[in-house]
């Protein structure tokens, strides 16, 4: 089963003191991916930082709360973090393997930091993953001598290095008319009652984005 794991779509991310943030798109995408499990009925599962530290941006006084429209619906199971990775500190693994949830959707906040390192210990950790490159964002970083990297950059390098690797990276349309049209393969083959091979044949001359997201279902 195919779960989204929304990290740290929070009001503290929305503090001008971040800096430069790529991907506008970013809050629209994600919306896009929350209606869409919600209208499959798929697992929605988010992921919020919190600190004790009242200076915190994360502190319960500060940013802490989701961002509008990023709430959990009643029946979403939220695992507050205090550390980059999800996976540390809470019990998201083992609600994972208890509610069968092998494949990972990773959407949120922020690409070179909570969201890379919860895509590699999820990868790790044997899961199946895929990480929406528009359904997430980096903000400017300073390089070691302190200029700042722009934003776009250290998110495609970001990209690169988990892909293959770690995760499949694709966008949120790939990802949303991948899994459409698989569907409706699977709809034309329990009707027509065809073999394996007419069903190959057609998925391979008729999918755009099969091929991205068909290892879902290897």
């Amino acid at each position: 089963m195919q779960g989204l794991l929304m990290i740290d779509m929070q009001k503290a991310f929305d503090n001008s003191s971040w800096g430069e943030r790529n991907n506008p798109q970013l809050e629209v995408n994600s919306q896009k991916l929350l209606n869409f499990f919600r209208e499959k009925g798929w697992p929605v599962l988010h992921v919020q930082h919190v600190s004790e530290n009242t200076q915190s941006r994360f502190h319960v006084s500060q940013g802490q709360d989701f961002k509008d429209g990023f709430q959990p619906c009643p029946g979403e199971p939220v695992f507050q973090k205090i550390v980059n990775s999800a996976f540390i500190g809470t019990n998201l693994e083992s609600y994972l393997r208890d509610k069968r949830i092998d494949k990972l959707v990773i959407a949120g906040l922020t690409l070179p930091h909570c969201v890379s390192t919860t895509t590699r210990m999820a990868a790790n950790l044997g899961f199946k993953t895929l990480l929406i490159s528009d359904a997430t964002a980096s903000f400017a970083l300073p390089n070691l001598d302190g200029h700042l990297i722009d934003p776009e950059v250290l998110h495609t390098i970001n990209l690169v290095s988990l892909h293959g690797e770690f995760a499949q990276v694709m966008t949120t349309e790939e990802f949303m008319g991948g899994m459409i049209m698989i569907h409706s393969v699977f709809i034309r083959y329990n009707n027509l009652k065809c073999d394996g091979l007419y069903l190959q044949k057609y998925v391979t001359r008729n999918l755009t984005y099969h091929l991205k997201v068909r290892f879902f279902f290897e």
